[in-house]
């Protein structure tokens, strides 16, 4: 439990951090692309209003206007560009490819007939070079295509990108070391409160068989005197009722301080059989039907001894709360496609259908409507059964269907 504690604090932690680094860094990358467009745009409109050049008669005012009064406008002359213009007929009449050296006459001609077929105001287009972005301008009869290099635009930006990917990986990675490095360290309070409570559920137990034990000596001394009365029986039940719960309790936190079991691959339907075995004549004799269906030779990794436990907790639960003359099934069937088995225990239980199932397996619980004395039990048992599966890496859900209440526990199969 406080393995898993620890693992959960470390995958929250990392996926805290993850987000707000994609939060951050897509935050910069998308104001940083933005600004990039918006500069492409900017530079190709001035295009269109200086008859596709950029010169020294440019006006300086709308220059500013689109880009800031900070602009430099000797930056201006930075950009790699060509046009191309067609009249009306769609004939090409003009070409300019006097600030660009790498694009060839033929390529601007082609891709100058490409935008202009496309009808399009605004794009890109790609080019074996490339990548260039357009626009459009129609007048007197004339359209003027301009094109600009944008990749050298949006270098920057892909270098962002490129960079807060490399510095994002590395700190997520630094961060999940170091959390797995100081986690122990972290949770060392909470290890040390439930390690405590743990001794102290030992120690106390110990200590009270004794009292117990006297208790319960001396009633079968009064017996020997005055003989059975009821009293001395009612005596003798409760002694025993709690020497049951503090066996549980013991066990119970015995189960939790052993931190590993010695996991080895076992042949679980042969368990299962020996278990339903001893039950079968318990639940007979109570005028209950008892239904089995196991498939053969299922293995899985488990503990042998803790195995049975297991069985024999969740039939004993079963038998324990299954309604007068109603039914207990058991089975174990193998899932092939997802390489698992699951053995799914069940009782007839008419009044469960508004149980609340989530807390069955919190120690102590019982179903309200099950409190009363022909109910032996501390609601401790579903707790075991849940700190065993764990143990075995498998899982463990409740549903209700048909008037039957079912246990569902799945585990990997072991060729």
């Amino acid at each position: 439990m406080i393995q898993k504690i620890r693992y959960r604090f470390i995958y929250m932690s990392t996926i805290a951090l993850f987000i707000v680094l994609v939060t951050l860094i897509g935050g910069i990358v998308g104001v940083s692309y933005y600004r990039a467009k918006q500069q492409i745009d900017n530079v190709l409109i001035i295009l269109l209003q200086n008859n596709g050049k950029i010169n020294s008669q440019i006006n300086t005012q709308n220059v500013k206007k689109r880009f800031g009064p900070t602009f430099n406008q000797e930056s201006l002359y930075q950009y790699r560009y060509f046009s191309v213009s067609f009249n009306s007929k769609g004939k090409q009449v003009s070409l300019d490819n006097s600030h660009i050296v790498s694009v060839p006459s033929e390529t601007i001609s082609s891709l100058g007939y490409q935008v202009f077929r496309s009808k399009r105001q605004s794009g890109s287009v790609r080019s074996v070079v490339s990548s260039y972005a357009y626009k459009t301008s129609k007048k007197n009869g004339k359209t003027t295509i301009v094109f600009l290099d944008q990749s050298v635009i949006m270098e920057s930006t892909n270098n962002i990108v490129k960079v807060g990917m490399i510095l994002g990986i590395t700190s997520l990675i630094l961060f999940t070391l170091m959390l797995i490095a100081v986690s122990r360290r972290a949770i060392r309070p909470i290890v040390l409160a439930d390690k405590r409570q743990r001794e102290f559920v030992t120690n106390a137990g110990h200590e009270l068989k004794t009292p117990l034990s006297i208790i319960k000596a001396n009633n079968e001394l009064q017996e020997m005197i005055t003989g059975q009365t009821e009293w001395t029986v009612s005596n003798d039940q409760q002694v025993n009722r709690l020497t049951q719960l503090i066996n549980n309790l013991i066990s119970l936190a015995r189960m939790e301080e052993q931190q590993q079991l010695d996991l080895s691959v076992i042949e679980v339907s042969g368990i299962l059989e020996r278990a339903t075995k001893s039950f079968k004549s318990v639940v007979v004799q109570q005028n209950k039907q008892f239904k089995i269906n196991i498939s053969p030779d299922l293995k899985i990794n488990a503990e042998e001894n803790s195995f049975l436990e297991l069985c024999n907790i969740l039939l004993d639960n079963a038998n324990k709360y299954c309604d007068d003359g109603g039914t207990v099934s058991v089975a174990l069937v193998p899932d092939k496609k997802l390489k698992k088995a699951t053995l799914m225990v069940g009782n007839t239980y008419v009044k469960g259908k508004n149980s609340n199932y989530s807390k069955f397996f919190e120690r102590f619980y019982r179903d309200d409507k099950s409190r009363n004395s022909a109910k032996k039990g501390f609601g401790i048992g579903l707790s075991m059964a849940v700190s065993l599966i764990d143990a075995f890496n498998g899982k463990i859900g409740v549903r209700y269907q048909k008037e039957t209440i079912f246990f569902n526990v799945t585990f990997k199969l072991v060729r």
